[in-house]
């Protein structure tokens, strides 16, 4: 029997989250090589040539940021320069499962600018009491996870970085979601790496300098991994986004701080979990299951 499109939709979804969520370790793997900013504009520029066979025509990106010049550059700013910047700095900060609980604010804060920004996209009650338990899992995680440490203000620091990239992201979103199909997916996502990681590297020439090259095989391993995450989620992320609202899709990234504190607990050597973070789990599937029932 054939899967219903609304079940495909969410099976593409699950995945994409747990490309995702993997990145918590391969990023803190690779930040041990690399500065943030070079580690942010490198993979987004190998993650963008990744996309080019699947556009269609290879210069498809290069036409699409000539055309669509302003809505490319928008994704770009919002997607890649700012959230991934925020992430990888914010990631040298904090440990991976602290990252991935701040991560997961973000069905709340796509919720919130749906609301704000889009007139068919509004908050339902259910919705909002899955976005509200999914929320209080979240708190739960980060609890468990101690921020307040004697390098608690870096820390802090390291969070509200990682919490404004998810605020901004969401307005990527928004963006995206509202084009509706107007642009290929596939070349929009391309392109906006593309140009997003070239502006990560030239950030970065001042602050860092030219990226560090002869390094190991275990950071082209990690930043190979990464840039793959990126060319596939968010490839499958923006073809959603042109058919799924934007609120009760983004619901689907509470998987992203669930899965990526287990794997955060499994492979980061000094990390593991406490009884709060694992009720903070549970909350976060019933959020899930709630926010996502007709």
């Amino acid at each position: 029997m054939p899967l219903s499109k609304s079940l495909r939709y969410s099976l593409m979804a699950v995945f994409a989250c747990l490309l995702w969520s993997s990145a918590f370790v391969a990023g803190k793997q690779a930040l041990e090589y690399q500065t943030p900013l070079n580690l942010a504009g490198t993979r987004f520029l190998l993650a963008g040539l990744l996309q080019l066979p699947l556009c269609g025509h290879l210069l498809a990106p290069l036409r699409l940021i000539k055309k669509e010049f302003l809505t490319v550059l928008l994704v770009s700013l919002f997607h890649t320069v700012y959230l991934y910047s925020t992430f990888f700095i914010g990631l040298s900060w904090v440990n991976g499962a602290e990252g991935a609980m701040m991560i997961g604010v973000g069905p709340l804060a796509s919720a919130l600018m749906a609301h704000v920004l889009m007139k068919d996209d509004k908050m339902q009650p259910r919705l909002l009491f899955g976005i509200l338990l999914g929320m209080s899992g979240v708190v739960f995680v980060s609890l468990a996870s101690n921020p307040w440490n004697p390098e608690g203000l870096k820390e802090f620091f390291g969070l509200m970085l990682l919490l404004s990239g998810a605020f901004v992201s969401a307005i990527g979103n928004v963006v995206v979601a509202k084009r509706k199909g107007g642009l290929h997916p596939i070349a929009l996502n391309s392109a906006q790496m593309l140009l997003g990681g070239a502006l990560l590297l030239l950030i970065a020439l001042p602050f860092e300098g030219v990226p560090a090259l002869n390094l190991p095989a275990a950071y082209y391993g990690s930043l190979l991994w990464l840039a793959t995450i990126s060319a596939t989620a968010f490839g499958i992320w923006f073809f959603l986004l042109s058919r799924v609202k934007v609120s009760r899709l983004n619901l689907w990234k509470f998987l992203i701080p669930l899965c990526g504190s287990v794997l955060a607990w499994l492979f980061i050597p000094g990390e593991s979990p406490t009884w709060p973070s694992l009720v903070g789990m549970v909350l976060i599937v019933i959020g899930i299951i709630v926010g996502q029932k007709k």
